[in-house]
């Protein structure tokens, strides 16, 4: 591998602990229609997919309301669901070791309700790069958020490094051939595998290229 020179992230269950807020905010959706609320294994999945795919898989059984549940989550405000959400404690430390160094981008299946959320909790100017599922033609696993970003910091696969979560994600750096890091996944296919941001800072790849 070239000298690491820009990090990639995922959002959810990598920068936050959002499990719980996806929970109610489609459930909300579901309730609005009269429908019950998922069950872990629909819970699984919205956590990983981008919502579009994540509404028609939980209104799968019920494929009439599928463009309601569409209008009805256009005009969700998703500021309620905020509350819900975690910031990893050390992730704006991490950050700030990144800093000015290496490039930082995000490449994640939420769509606008990121930009929000990187304003709220103060972060939107650690990143020169933030791609959500909306601003590509095809959103992870695809590799299009991950060309848009090499391109626009003008860098090789090789000088870049994703972490993330799921399998989408390990799919994600797959299409381009990227190198990954599993933040509290143990189980997942990785080049790396932390528990924690500053984990990462200590691994060889930031070592070598603080040299």
């Amino acid at each position: 591998m070239s000298e690491l020179k820009l990090v990639i992230f995922d959002c959810d269950g990598v920068m936050f602990d959002s499990k719980s807020a996806n929970k109610m905010y489609y459930n909300q959706i579901l309730s609005a229609l009269g429908h019950p609320p998922m069950n872990d294994e629909e819970l699984e999945y919205v956590h990983i997919h981008n919502v579009m795919e994540s509404v028609r898989y939980i209104l799968r059984h019920y494929p009439g309301d599928i463009d309601k549940a569409e209008k009805y989550r256009a005009d969700l405000d998703y500021q309620p669901f905020l509350q819900y959400m975690n910031m990893e404690p050390d992730l704006v430390e991490f950050l700030e070791f990144l800093t000015p160094r290496y490039d930082r981008a995000i490449s994640t299946n939420r769509t606008t309700t990121m930009r929000d959320i990187l304003d709220i909790f103060d972060l939107s100017r650690h990143f020169g790069k933030v791609v959500t599922a909306f601003d590509v033609e095809r959103p992870k696993p695809y590799p299009d958020a991950l060309h848009d970003i090499l391109g626009h910091f003008g860098r090789k696969v090789d000088e870049a490094i994703y972490i993330g979560d799921s399998t989408v994600d390990r799919e994600h750096c797959n299409s381009v051939g990227m190198k990954m890091i599993a933040f509290k996944n143990e189980a997942l296919d990785a080049e790396y595998h932390v528990k924690s941001f500053m984990e990462i800072a200590r691994l060889p790849i930031f070592s070598r290229s603080n040299k």
